[in-house]
């Protein structure tokens, strides 16, 4: 799965020790991924390592033995399960000390899934947490079984159900991202759970793109293709920035504050939703241009 990883059109790979990973293959694991960190070429990609929950038995060793032996090759930490900002703040002073003994010169991020309502109510205090707080990622499948929602699908990812009018997750997709970004920190949508529902993907994307996620997790490779395209901006959205960038900057020479496009009025919300197209725009050009 590492060698496919590495291969793949991701922009992220995370290896896990958490869920994937049996209580009696935790040892043997820790030591493919060091292995795998160590000797794979990933071709650039943003290298992450989900460790175990902080109230468990497993996730200081997995600190202590990955971090000193392959952490120079690691953006990020993905702590799964957190409840408050003191799981946080636990696994910043571990990457403190095992940075320092390991004389990394880089700061490894660190990424939290939001699993439970706790995590959600406090979801504001844990992206505040440390300066290596990265982004906040959402843990749909806990957090369902948190509040005592119904499993209505196999997996419980994300898979419509129709059992209510609306979308039940509204809410919590609406607190997410307003503490992530009210953090500057990036949201993540969690995987659709049915990788063989390639329309059910499309939707749960494309909601996810609607409300401000940044991205959403693939949980099979065969998911990278749609989700790469819905969350790149396409060439009516790029286009409409460009109008709105250069009708305001028309109207800032005159000496005025606002604009009209297409009998729309446009101001500095408008230029800065425009420019933060354009920038992800160049951002999905520079991910596809190889290097010279």
């Amino acid at each position: 799965m590492h060698l496919k990883a590495a291969d793949s059109a991701a922009d992220v790979i995370m290896l896990d020790l958490e869920d994937s990973c049996p209580a009696a293959e935790k040892a043997g694991a820790r030591s493919v991924v060091i292995e795998s960190l160590n000797t794979l070429a990933w071709g650039g990609k943003v290298l992450t390592l989900r460790i175990n929950p902080v109230d468990s038995p497993f996730a200081l060793r997995d600190l202590v033995e990955v971090i000193p032996r392959a952490g120079g090759h690691l953006d990020t930490v993905v702590v799964p399960k957190v409840e408050s900002a003191g799981d946080i703040a636990f696994v910043d002073r571990a990457l403190s000390a095992l940075e320092a003994e390991a004389g990394l010169e880089t700061p490894i991020g660190i990424e939290a899934i939001i699993e439970s309502a706790r995590a959600l109510r406090d979801a504001d205090a844990i992206a505040a947490a440390s300066p290596r707080m990265r982004c906040l990622v959402f843990g749909v499948a806990d957090y369902s079984a948190s509040v005592n929602m119904p499993l209505t699908s196999v997996s419980g990812h994300g898979e419509a159900d129709g059992l209510y009018p609306g979308d039940p997750l509204h809410f919590v997709y609406s607190r997410l991202i307003m503490c992530g970004k009210a953090a500057g920190l990036q949201v993540i949508d969690a995987p659709y759970g049915n990788f063989r529902d390639s329309e059910g993907l499309t939707r749960a994307a494309g909601r996810s793109r609607a409300l401000g996620f940044d991205g959403k997790w693939a949980i099979h490779p065969s998911q990278l293709a749609e989700l790469n395209r819905v969350f790149a901006p396409d060439d009516l959205e790029v286009e409409r920035a460009r109008e709105v960038i250069r009708a305001y900057e028309a109207a800032q020479e005159q000496g005025r504050g606002a604009a009209a496009v297409g009998g729309s009025m446009i101001d500095q919300a408008s230029l800065r939703m425009a420019r933060d197209v354009m920038r992800r725009m160049e951002a999905v050009r520079a991910k596809e241009t190889p290097p010279e």
